[in-house]
C-alpha cells in the first residue's frame, strides 16, 4: 500500500526538518521530497559507504524504506536513528512502533508504544492504547468473520480497489505498460480497468472506456445506481493542466464523468476539490444523496479523515462534513465504502490495529455513527489492509493488501462472510448480594426477542459465565441457582464486549422481607405453562416453605396491559393456580397456599399507551407474599 500514497493520500513527507539537510543530503531529499523513495533509498545509503550518515540520513532511510514496506529495513534505521537522536520526538517512536508491529514483533511493538504514551499522552492513539494496552493478542485471537483468497484478477504489479458494479467488477491497476513508471516503486501510473463476467469468473478486463484514465494516476471509484455517473479519483491534471501546491506537491482531486454511448465522457472536477489539499476515495450511500471521501484538508483530525457532502445533482453539491473523532484520529483515515445495509467500511493506522492499515467497519443509524470496530483476521494482518467493498446480499467482497514476500505490489483478494459480522460478547457475572463474593456453577439461560432459549450456560469459580450473541438486540439472561432468589435482567447487546453483573438473594431473605416479586419468565409466552428451566425459582421457594412450616404464602398474578382485560384476568388465574400446583407437586400442603389473578388491574409502571418492552415485563409479575 506504500506504493500508492503517493496519489490515494498525498502524505506529504517534504515537511522534514530543513536545519537536518545539507549538501550531502541534497540529492537524496530532492527525490525524498518528490516521494521517489527507491531513489532516494540509493542516495542516502551511499552517504552510508563514505562514513556521511548521521541521525538525519538514518531517519530518511527509515522513512523510505517503510513507505515502501521494507521494513525490517526500516526497522533498522529506525533503531540506529533514536540510538543516535536523543531529542527524537513522540512521533518518531511511534512511527518505530508501528515498523515493529509490521514486523510482527509484538513485545518490542508494546514497548515502543509505552514510550510513545509516556512522551505524549494527551495523543488519541497514547490514550487508546494506555486503555488496552494487550489489544494486539486479543484481535490476534478473535473467531475469523471471513474467509479470503487471492483473487485470479492480481497481477505483478499493483491491483486493488475492486468495485463491483452491475455484474462487473472495476479495479485499479498498474498493468498499463504504456503508461510511465513513477518514481515511487517504478511501477507504471495506475488506470481504472474493468472485467467482465464470465461464466461466473471475473476475466477479459481492459482500461474503461472513455475519458476517466489519463497519463497520470486514476484511484478508487465509485458508480451510481443507475449506472450514468462515476466518480473517481485522479492527480490534479485537468485538460492538459498539471497542478501543483505551493511546496511542488500535485495533489489529489475527485472528478466526475457521465456515460455515453458506453464510455465515460464529459470529465468534471468536484467544487470541493482543491490544488492545496488531496481529496480522493469516493463512495456513496445507498440511496446515492451522500457522497464520503478522505481528504487530508485543514481542519481535519490528522494526517487525512473521512468526509462527507450532500449531492444535490446536476453537479451541485453541499458543503463537506468530517464525520468526527469516533472516526477520524490523528492517523490516517482513508477508503471508505457504505454498503446497503448503511454499513460504512473504512482503513485506518490510527485506530488500535494490528499493522499498517486495518479494516474497520461502523454502522450509519439516522445521520448517527456508531463506535468503529476492527474487521480482525484475516481481512487485517500486519501489512496494509484496505479498499474493503461489500455486497451484503451476497455476503461477499474484496479488499487489497501487501502481504506476502512483495510488499510493493497490492493484491486483490476475494472475502467471504462466514460468520455474522455484529456480534458482541456478553461476560455475566453472577454475585451474592450478601457478600459480594462468586456464585458458582450459576445457571444463566438466553433468550432472544421471540424468549426462545439461545444458550444456557454455568458460571466458572469467579461467578462469570460469557457467549456470543448479535449485535443490536435485546436479550433476557435468567440465572438459576439452588438456595438463592432467581433473577433476570434485560439487555440490549452493544459494542464487541458487554459486561452484566446480576446480583442472587440467599432464599433465607424471603423470610426476612416477608415477600418477593418475580417476573414472569418462568411461564411460556401467553400460557400458564411453567418452563422447566427456570422452575429452579419455585424449587427455592419450597424448600423454604418445607424449612419454616409455620409459614403460608399468597400468590398474586399480574399481566401487561397487553390484550383484553377479560382475557388478562383469566391468564393470571390460571398461572396462580399453576404456580400453587407445581409447589404442591413438590410436597407443600395445597392448605398453606392460597392464589389469586389480579390481571392488568395494578401495575408496577403505570406507563399507559408508551409501555416498552421493559416496562411490560415489570408488570407482568407473580407477587409471593407470606401471610402467617
Amino acid at each position: 500500500m506504500k506504493t500508492l500514497y503517493i496519489f490515494l493520500l498525498s502524505f506529504v513527507v517534504c515537511t522534514t526538518a530543513l536545519h537536518a539537510q545539507n549538501k550531502n543530503t541534497k540529492k537524496g531529499d530532492k527525490h525524498f521530497d518528490r516521494l521517489e523513495f527507491v531513489d532516494a533509498i540509493k542516495d542516502y545509503e551511499k552517504l552510508i559507504k563514505k562514513g556521511k550518515a548521521d541521525a538525519y540520513v538514518y531517519k530518511q532511510l527509515a522513512i523510505s524504506n517503510y513507505k515502501i514496506y521494507k521494513t525490517k529495513k526500516a526497522e533498522t534505521y529506525y533503531k540506529r536513528y533514536l540510538r543516535m537522536d536523543k531529542n527524537a520526538s513522540a512521533k518518531d517512536h511511534l512511527a518505530y512502533a508501528q515498523t515493529l508491529l509490521a514486523n510482527e514483533k509484538l513485545d518490542e511493538f508494546k514497548s515502543a508504544m509505552q514510550k510513545f504514551a509516556q512522551m505524549d499522552p494527551q495523543d488519541d492513539r497514547a490514550k487508546a492504547f494506555k486503555q488496552n494496552p494487550d489489544y494486539v493478542s486479543k484481535l490476534l485471537f478473535m473467531e475469523p468473520k471471513f474467509e479470503v483468497g487471492k483473487s485470479d484478477l492480481s497481477s505483478n504489479v499493483s491491483d486493488f480497489g475492486a468495485y463491483e458494479h452491475d455484474g462487473k467488477l472495476y479495479f485499479v491497476s498498474a498493468r498499463n505498460k504504456s503508461r510511465r513508471t513513477y518514481g515511487w516503486n517504478d511501477q507504471p501510473t495506475l488506470d481504472v480497468f474493468v472485467a467482465q463476467n464470465v461464466g461466473g469468473t471475473f476475466k477479459d478486463e481492459a482500461g474503461v472506456e472513455g475519458d476517466v484514465n489519463s497519463k497520470f494516476h486514476e484511484g478508487t471509484i465509485a458508480i451510481t445506481s443507475d449506472g450514468k455517473t462515476i466518480y473517481f479519483t485522479r492527480n490534479d491534471y485537468v485538460d492538459g493542466d498539471y497542478e501543483k501546491d505551493e511546496e511542488g506537491i500535485n495533489q489529489l482531486k475527485l472528478f466526475m464523468a457521465t456515460k455515453r454511448n458506453n464510455e465515460w465522457v464529459d470529465v468534471k472536477p468536484l467544487p470541493f476539490n482543491s490544488s492545496e489539499y488531496s481529496t480522493g476515495h469516493p463512495a456513496l450511500s445507498p440511496d446515492n444523496k451522500t457522497l464520503y471521501f478522505s481528504s487530508d484538508r485543514p481542519g481535519g483530525q490528522g494526517q487525512s479523515d473521512l468526509y462527507k457532502v450532500e449531492v444535490k445533482g446536476k453537479g451541485k453539491f453541499g458543503e463537506p462534513k468530517n464525520l468526527g473523532d469516533k472516526i477520524n484520529t490523528p492517523g490516517r483515515e482513508s477508503f471508505p465504502f457504505v454498503d446497503a445495509d448503511d454499513k460504512l467500511y473504512f482503513s485506518s493506522d490510527g485506530h488500535l490495529g494490528i499493522g499498517g492499515l486495518d479494516v474497520f467497519y461502523t454502522t450509519i443509524k439516522n445521520g448517527q455513527i456508531d463506535e468503529p470496530r476492527n474487521i480482525g483476521k484475516p481481512i487485517n494482518s500486519s501489512a496494509d489492509d484496505f479498499a474493503f467493498t461489500f455486497k451484503s446480499s451476497m455476503k461477499s467482497g474484496y479488499f487489497a493488501s501487501n502481504r506476502g514476500n512483495d510488499p510493493l505490489n497490492d493484491n486483490i483478494y476475494v472475502a467471504e462472510l462466514i460468520e455474522p459480522l455484529d456480534q458482541t460478547e456478553v461476560i455475566v457475572t453472577v454475585l451474592n448480594e450478601d457478600t459480594n463474593e462468586p456464585v458458582v456453577k450459576a445457571e444463566v439461560i438466553i433468550y432472544d426477542e421471540d424468549e426462545s432459549e439461545i444458550d444456557a450456560l454455568k458460571t466458572d469459580l469467579a461467578g462469570e459465565a460469557n457467549t456470543i450473541v448479535l449485535s443490536s438486540m435485546d436479550y433476557d439472561i435468567q440465572v438459576n441457582k439452588e438456595d438463592f432468589e432467581s433473577s433476570s435482567q434485560r439487555i440490549s447487546a452493544e459494542g464487541e464486549q458487554m459486561m452484566v453483573e446480576i446480583m442472587l438473594t440467599p432464599v433465607e431473605e424471603i423470610i426476612k422481607e416477608r415477600s418477593i416479586s418475580l417476573e414472569n419468565t418462568f411461564f411460556e409466552f401467553d400460557s400458564a405453562k411453567i418452563r422447566p428451566e427456570a422452575a429452579l425459582e419455585l424449587d427455592n421457594v419450597a424448600k423454604v416453605m418445607k424449612k419454616h412450616e409455620d409459614i403460608r404464602i399468597k400468590i398474586t398474578s399480574h399481566t401487561d396491559r397487553r390484550g383484553p382485560a377479560s382475557y388478562n384476568k383469566t391468564l393470571s388465574e390460571e398461572r396462580a393456580k399453576s404456580t400453587i400446583e407445581y409447589l404442591v407437586s413438590k410436597g407443600i400442603d395445597a392448605s398453606r397456599l392460597e392464589g389469586e389473578g389480579m390481571g392488568e388491574e395494578e401495575f408496577l409502571v403505570d406507563c399507559g399507551s408508551n409501555c416498552t418492552e421493559d416496562d411490560h415485563r415489570k408488570n407482568r409479575r407473580s407477587e409471593f407474599e407470606i401471610i402467617e
